[in-house]
C-alpha cells in the first residue's frame, strides 16, 4: 500500500518539529519519494547525522509502505 507525502510530512515533524518539510514523488506512485528537510535542530550535525534524525522518524515505514526516499537536510539560513 503506498504512503501519502502528508504521512511522510507528518512523521517527520513528529520527531523534528521545527522542520520545514518538501516532499515530492519521484514516480507518482507513492512508494518512491524526494524530501528536503530543514531543521535548527541539524545545527552542528554532520550530514549523516541529520539523515539519521529524519529516518528515525521514518523507521517503522522505511522498506514497507515507504521503499524509497532521496533525503536532503540543510539548516535554516540566516
Amino acid at each position: 500500500m503506498p504512503m501519502d507525502a502528508a504521512e511522510i510530512e507528518r512523521l517527520i515533524k513528529a520527531r523534528i518539529p521545527d522542520a520545514e518539510v518538501i516532499i515530492r514523488d519521484l514516480a507518482g506512485d507513492g512508494d518512491h519519494y524526494a524530501a528536503t528537510v530543514i531543521s535548527a535542530s541539524f545545527k552542528g550535525k554532520s550530514r549523516v547525522q541529520q539523515h539519521q534524525l529524519v529516518y528515525e522518524a521514518l523507521k517503522e515505514q522505511m522498506g514497507g509502505m515507504l521503499h524509497a526516499l532521496a533525503l536532503q537536510t540543510a539548516v535554516p539560513e540566516g
